[in-house]
């Protein structure tokens, strides 16, 4: 009996030990199983800050992208290029020998000054007053002549004045009665109105200086004494529009049937609701016309305009998708918007050699077709253009071989190399200018008849009402394309106003 006993204590020991090292088994697999979840966890912390990591790179170079934007490599205005932290562009490169230009008027530019008139308007003949040392009355002196002259170019004080036009009738020998027309502006009988000049006035300062209503009350006020009412200010641009409809008619027909112009658009704000509900400004123009359509930069907008009927016409343009898709026209990329993008490229690529030697050939491309426009010649001569033509194409070839594409038929190319693509595929019509000196090889005049409206952005803000912004507009492009041909703006907007309003010459 006690061996039998011994051994079931021995039994239960092993029983019992088994147990003990069951449970510390489970207690190990808990362990390892705890371990392997907090492997996991850590193992997806270290990928997931991995893909953060492998992103900083890209997130970094886009941000150093957008510091580094300014005047020189983007579209942004030279009035940006002073914002804190904003890298400055770096200074134009010098052509040729010149040194550095001096500010002020260059050598050949028109200048303007006060000269001397052989009619003045008027003459005055000033004596001296007051006594000679001697004690006598200058009054008395001897008149000896004129010592000397001057000039005073001035403008008489502007006052309003009423003025009431009394209408006779008159009865013919036969018995007709005929009463005497109304004065130009009159309104109905027994009416007080302002005058065209005055109303000439509000329109010059609404339209062409952006001064707000109520400012351009006041500025009338202060100029000539009479104090317009804001609705008074309001209203005279639905007038105006109307006055200059007939004219603007005959610009987008004259646009139309040119055979190159400029075109461009810039955002606006007009109407209630947030700042990103814009609008956009478009401008067909050439150096004698201006044609603006305030719309939209979807295709839809671009059918309402002029470009639609423009079939064979060269359009100098800045690239933006939806010109391309005009049937029936010819283009010319905005050669400056092109120097910007390569000076990006520059920066993008501060080792490569082909940016800089692009854009140095285009520039020089640029200066010949100049050349051969001042000379009178039709085209640039193939022997002017021929080297900087190879040193172009040469850049171009090298660039692709760097900067390779980003796989996949769909994906979104770096900008260097969608410019580059652009300068390869598209140089017919990047070098376009060289086969005719009237296509200019940049849209400067589209963005100088655009850059008002940047200004009036920066003025006054958003437009509240679009129907008199397109009366704006419709105003604009008249006065815009009378100063091209020299006729003083003043004039041209008092003409319209008086019902004769004046009109573009109809080339021969």
């Amino acid at each position: 009996m006690t061996a039998d006993v011994a051994a079931d204590d021995d039994l239960a020991a092993v029983a019992g030990l088994v147990d003990v090292l069951g449970e510390m088994l489970a207690d190990r697999n808990e362990a390892v199983a705890g371990l392997t979840a907090e492997k996991e966890r850590l193992a997806g912390q270290v990928s997931s800050l991995t893909g953060q990591v492998e992103e900083l790179p890209a997130r970094v170079a886009r941000l150093e992208r957008q510091v580094s934007r300014n005047s020189r490599n983007s579209g942004m205005p030279p009035s940006s290029d002073d914002i804190p932290g904003r890298t400055p562009p770096d200074p134009k490169p010098k052509r040729g020998r010149g040194g550095k230009k001096k500010q002020g008027k260059q050598p050949g530019a028109p200048g303007a000054h006060l000269a001397w008139s052989d009619d003045p308007d008027d003459t005055e003949q000033p004596f001296p007053r007051g006594e000679c040392g001697c004690g006598r009355d200058l009054g008395d002196a001897l008149d000896l002549g004129i010592a000397r002259s001057h000039q005073i170019v001035d403008t008489p004080e502007v006052t309003a004045t009423v003025t009431q036009y009394d209408e006779h009738a008159v009865q013919c020998r036969c018995g007709k009665a005929h009463v005497a027309e109304p004065p130009a502006g009159a309104g109905g009988a027994g009416t007080v109105t302002y005058g065209l000049s005055l109303q000439a006035r509000v329109v010059f300062l609404l339209v062409m200086h952006h001064v707000p209503v109520e400012r351009c009350a006041q500025v009338v006020e202060a100029l000539t004494g009479a104090r317009p009412s804001d609705g008074f200010v309001h209203s005279v641009t639905a007038r105006a529009a109307a006055a200059v409809r007939g004219v603007n008619t005959l610009i987008r027909a004259l646009i139309i049937t040119a055979r190159v112009i400029s075109a461009g658009e810039t955002p606006i704000r007009v109407g209630p609701g947030p700042k990103t509900r814009k609008k956009y400004l478009l401008v067909a123009c050439t150096n004698l016309l201006t044609y603006f359509f305030p719309g939209g930069r979807p295709m839809e907008a671009f059918d309402h305009f002029v470009f639609p009927d423009m079939s064979g016409a060269v359009i100098v343009h800045d690239r933006y998708r939806n010109y391309d898709k005009i049937p029936g026209v010819l283009h010319q990329p905005c050669t400056q918007h092109l120097l910007r993008d390569l000076e990006d490229a520059a920066q993008a690529y501060p080792d490569a050699v082909w940016p800089g030697q692009a854009a140095e050939a285009l520039r020089a491309l640029i200066h010949a077709s100049s050349v051969a426009r001042d000379k009178g010649l039709p085209s640039v001569p193939a022997e002017d253009a021929a080297a900087d033509l190879r040193l172009f194409r040469q850049a171009v070839i090298v660039g692709l071989s760097q900067a390779s594409r980003v796989p996949g038929a769909n994906s979104k190319q770096k900008p260097g190399r969608t410019l580059l693509e652009c300068l390869k595929n598209r140089e017919d019509d990047v070098l376009r200018f060289l086969t005719g000196t009237r296509i200019p090889p940049a849209s400067n005049q589209a963005e100088r008849d655009l850059r008002p409206a940047r200004t009036q952005q920066k003025t006054s803000g958003r437009l509240r009402s679009e129907a008199r912004t397109r009366d704006r507009y419709a105003i604009r492009g008249y006065p815009g394309t009378a100063r091209k041909h020299a006729i003083p703006v003043m004039d041209a907007i008092r003409a319209a106003l008086a019902g004769n309003p004046w009109m573009p010459p109809r080339p021969a």
